[in-house]
């Protein structure tokens, strides 16, 4: 029996279609990667699916009885509130459950015998509630959850004072602790570390649930899921199977549908050829008659188109000093009383290629900007090179601009033409109609390929890149690991993906050994 059924669903945004009479269905205990090309409708699909987004056409029918969490990121933890609490409110629906058993034993003074009996058999139910869902376990399983996920320094601390990138593992944290009977993720390792997409792959490969999960991380991936439902070209096709078995089918696929494609073509051309030369000649019109009633009724099958495949090249402009940063006794932070880090001491210089990373919310994005003067230091030096031209590329935009693509890139770049920018957003992989789409209807992953154009279109000898493989498709992280690799200048970077890093940096720097926090 089907969880959630789709059926001839079509959507899209303005003249661009995103969806075409799609129909999809989740069965119970299935565990469901989305894959496919940024900007095919990933997110969309899901959004359509939880109801924030109605469907041009089409059906969504969720079964009765089923409870659906999705992980918003977006969604509102509110001030006034600890970590532990808005974790603990994954069980608001047995706290009510107590206040109901305590509120019926206060009645029961009041009670006729045969009222408190009855009360009694109610509150028996009500207290086997309590026992199934684990209420005296609350406390041990928010700090397991919080420890799996790096939140355990944060449990006492007000969400109000989190970065975005600890918020959203709360809220993962709180779906994961209500146990929904469909989880909905949508890229979850995107503020994860190693160490703890460890412990989300193993909790989803062991989740007795269904889940859909939208996800660039291959590897991540290809561990959780037996069911992978490609995005592409409109429409959605099933495959039964983990993600290296499907990337294996849907290559022979493409193979074998170009094969027979190209000798259909060539069966044509060897048909027009034929009726041309025979036609004219009544002793052979007739062959040629058959001939053009043969090519009426022929249908040639389609190739499987590819999506434009990005091309990142970033222009270097000269020579930096040797030094490019030096940082003696560094401690960085927002409030004296509440540094980041211990005392630092690094230093960078031209040409090296540096990778940071950490657990999230220690201060790497902290460290990058304090290195280039956005954030003063709390105590410390930090000497700065000479001839220093830098790209950085931040971690996330917030407030989209509601500008199109094409105006966001002529903003940047004011004397070039419209050619010359049509041309620069179609080398990161943007089509004609996500560069006349405006910018807040991207998706994470389009958004991040306009602001690649931004970067490699300037000449930089520095590039400062903070988590520059969030929302990343595939191709796109494999092409922007060979222009870095490519890049003849110094490379400053915050990852959390060591596929992408490993193999080219120079070194590995591992900002827990200064963090105040504790892991």
């Amino acid at each position: 029996m089907s969880i959630l059924e789709v059926k001839n669903l079509s959507h899209g945004f303005g003249d661009r279609a995103i969806f075409e009479d799609v129909n999809f269905r989740l069965l119970k205990g299935e565990h469901i990667g989305f894959v496919g090309a940024n900007g095919e409708g990933k997110s969309t699909f899901m959004a359509i699916i939880t109801g924030s987004l109605q469907p041009d056409e089409g059906k969504v029918v969720w079964s009765k009885k089923h409870r659906v969490g999705y992980m918003d990121q977006h969604a509102a933890l509110g001030k006034g509130k600890t970590t532990r609490e808005a974790l603990a409110e994954a069980f608001w629906y047995l706290f009510d459950v107590e206040k109901e058993i305590n509120a019926t034993y206060m009645k029961m003074a009041e009670m006729s015998e045969e009222a408190m009996n009855e009360a009694l058999v109610e509150v028996g139910e009500l207290q086997e509630l309590l026992d199934t869902g684990d209420f005296y376990l609350i406390d041990a399983k928010v700090e397991e959850t919080a420890r799996g996920l790096g939140l355990t320094d944060l449990l006492d601390k007000d969400v109000a004072e989190l970065s975005g990138g600890q918020r959203t593992k709360i809220l993962l944290g709180k779906l994961l602790l209500e146990k929904p009977d469909i989880l909905l993720l949508d890229e979850p390792t995107n503020y994860l570390d190693e160490e703890h997409i460890f412990w989300l792959k193993n909790y989803l490969k062991n989740y007795e649930n269904a889940f859909i999960l939208i996800s660039h991380d291959v590897p991540f991936m290809d561990e959780v899921v037996n069911v992978i439902y490609h995005v592409h070209g409109l429409g959605l096709t099933r495959y039964s199977m983990g993600y290296a078995e499907f990337e294996r089918v849907f290559e022979e696929k493409k193979i074998q549908l170009e094969a027979l494609h190209n000798a259909q073509v060539a069966e044509q051309a060897k048909l027009k050829d034929f009726i041309a030369r025979k036609k004219a000649n009544v002793a052979t019109s007739g062959q040629a008659k058959a001939r053009e009633k043969k090519l009426a009724k022929m249908e040639i099958v389609e190739t499987i188109s590819e999506k434009p495949k990005p091309h990142f090249d970033f222009k270097f402009s000269r020579n930096p000093s040797r030094l490019v940063f030096e940082a003696t006794e560094l401690i960085i932070g927002y409030a004296e009383e509440n540094p980041l880090s211990s005392a630092i001491n690094f230093k960078l210089e031209s040409r090296q290629k540096i990778a940071f990373v950490g657990s999230n919310g220690i201060g790497k994005s902290t460290l990058l900007k304090s290195l280039m003067g956005l954030i003063p230091a709390l105590h410390g030096e930090i000497e700065r090179g000479n001839f220093q031209d830098i790209a950085y590329y931040e971690q996330e935009i917030k407030n989209p601009s509601t500008k199109t693509v094409l105006d966001e890139l002529w903003d940047e770049y004011p004397s070039w033409n419209q050619a010359e920018l049509r041309a620069a957003l179609a080398r990161v992989g943007l089509t004609s109609k996500q560069i006349e789409s405006r910018v807040h209807v991207l998706s994470g992953g389009e958004q991040a390929k306009l602001r690649f154009a931004k970067l490699m279109n300037s000449e930089s000898n520095i590039l400062i890149l903070d988590e520059p493989t969030n929302h990343l498709d595939v191709d796109a992280k494999e092409e922007l690991k060979r222009a870095l690799q490519a890049y003849p200048g110094t490379i400053l970077m915050v990852s959390h993906e060591p596929e992408f890093y490993e193999g080219w940096v120079d070194d590995v720097v591992n900002c827990e050994e200064w963090t105040t926090k504790i892991l």
